[in-house]
């Protein structure tokens, strides 16, 4: 059978020139529409779909509201989480998913080129700056090591403000989806937020290559997720199209989860989906 998905190493040049990003270049406010400029990493490239999941219309692109807010806040209070167990050899970890509108942000942002967004939930992702040690360049959702004392919540809220420059308090926070146990050596603690309307996001540039808000109707395609199997594992990797490429897990994991939980009201657990091979160290 052929692979879903194909490694290549090479810039990504077409697949999220039509969603709002930002970049961190040393021009302030400078705008982009093509992010080869950023570096080589390995790429994604989605061509079969291995699952398919039905959704109700009316949830296949979320509206940034209100009822939206309700809709997750009561997924996510009667799903039944399930923490990793305590590893020592794992250190903590903690990430945001956070949902904003897609429509709203600081100037500097770009605005899509095409499609209807007035309104549309989004969520903030990253590309990892090229400077850093481990996994330069990969997609992620903002978040870091937990520091001494702090919960999850915290963490999220410090590493929001710090790589992306997006300051929430603590009533942001709607709940929590299942730890993750990455290959890398960390327990994910992922942590859902309503990021709200009013947005300034400016990248730190020693941590974030460029900010990209991707409409959760992205997410909530029939061809997601995708499964592939590989030689070093039992599980399949699970990956998340987005455009014309992919999203891995971990963070494809819980984005994954996200969808099926919160947006769903499925109860779905992705603690044994493997990440690719590329991401183990």
């Amino acid at each position: 059978m052929r692979r879903a998905c194909v490694r290549l190493q090479g810039a990504l040049t077409v697949a999220y020139s039509k969603y709002v990003a930002v970049d961190a270049t040393p021009k302030t406010g400078a705008r982009t529409s093509n992010f080869d400029q950023f570096i080589k990493f390995p790429i994604l490239n989605c061509h079969n779909k291995r699952e398919t999941n039905l959704v109700m219309h009316n949830l296949t692109n979320p509206i940034f509201n209100d009822e939206l807010l309700r809709h997750i806040s009561a997924n996510l209070e009667q799903f039944d989480r399930r923490p990793s167990f305590p590893q020592e050899s794992l250190k903590k970890a903690a990430v945001a998913v956070t949902i904003v509108d897609h429509q709203n942000g600081s100037d500097h942002l770009q605005r899509p080129s095409s499609g209807p967004t007035t309104g549309r939930a989004a969520m903030i992702l990253t590309r990892r700056a090229a400077t850093l040690k481990a996994h330069a360049g990969q997609w992620a959702l903002p978040g870091g090591q937990m520091e001494a004392g702090e919960r999850p919540e915290d963490t999220v809220l410090r590493e929001l403000e710090e790589e992306v420059g997006l300051r929430l308090d603590a009533d942001a926070v709607i709940g929590r989806l299942d730890d993750y146990d990455t290959r890398s050596g960390f327990t994910i603690k992922p942590v859902v937020l309503w990021g709200g309307t009013d947005l300034t996001l400016r990248p730190n540039p020693g941590e974030v290559a460029s900010i990209h808000l991707i409409p959760l109707a992205e997410f909530m395609r029939e061809d997601a997720p995708i499964l592939e199997d590989i030689p070093e594992s039992e599980n399949p990797v699970l990956l998340m199209p987005v455009g014309n490429t992919c999203i891995a897990a971990p963070t494809a994991a819980i984005i994954y989860q996200f969808r099926e939980v919160a947006i769903l009201g499925n109860d779905r657990r992705v603690a044994h989906y493997e990440q690719p091979y590329f991401a183990w160290h």
